[in-house]
């Protein structure tokens, strides 16, 4: 795992996360907190360690998977243990693969090396749906016919 590579998610990478490596069920993604990040008392937001350990275990599943398959998160556990700073590693491997799901574990952890979060999620298997994309392309282009509105120059 030592070649980083970006993660087909706008969100995620909006977020700014890493991937680190994925193979043989194994992954390593990182991400550097911003301001942006924070919560009240300036160390990472609950929801970007959660994220980031949803990222870690689904790319773990993914790893094991053919071109085409993607995962979906059927249901996650965390628990947190302290508060993260600095940059976040999260670590995820698969524990058990049938041919539809997934179950994983993972880890968070901050760039002192300290246990941010425990991880614990169940993936399911699914071939890339071209719905999505059909809704990404309908919103770039206008439909036949269709009449420019304010926005769309």
């Amino acid at each position: 795992m030592a070649r980083e590579r970006t993660i087909e998610s706008p969100f995620v990478d909006h977020l700014g996360v890493r991937l680190i490596g994925a193979a043989n069920g194994e992954s390593e993604v990182a991400l550097t907190l911003t301001d942006e990040q924070m919560n009240t008392w300036h160390v990472a937001h609950g929801g970007v360690t959660m994220t980031l350990a949803d990222v870690a275990l689904a790319t773990a599943a993914r790893s094991l998977a053919d071109d085409g398959v993607g995962v979906v998160t059927v249901e996650m556990k965390i628990n947190f243990m302290q508060p993260g700073r600095g940059e976040l590693r999260a670590f995820g491997r698969v524990l058990h693969r049938s041919s539809t799901m997934a179950y994983c574990e993972g880890e968070v952890r901050d760039s002192g090396g300290h246990f941010v979060a425990k991880a614990l999620g169940t993936f399911k298997y699914m071939r890339r749906l071209a719905v999505g994309r059909d809704i990404a392309d309908q919103k770039r282009r206008p439909s036949p016919g269709a009449h420019p509105g304010p926005s769309d120059g």
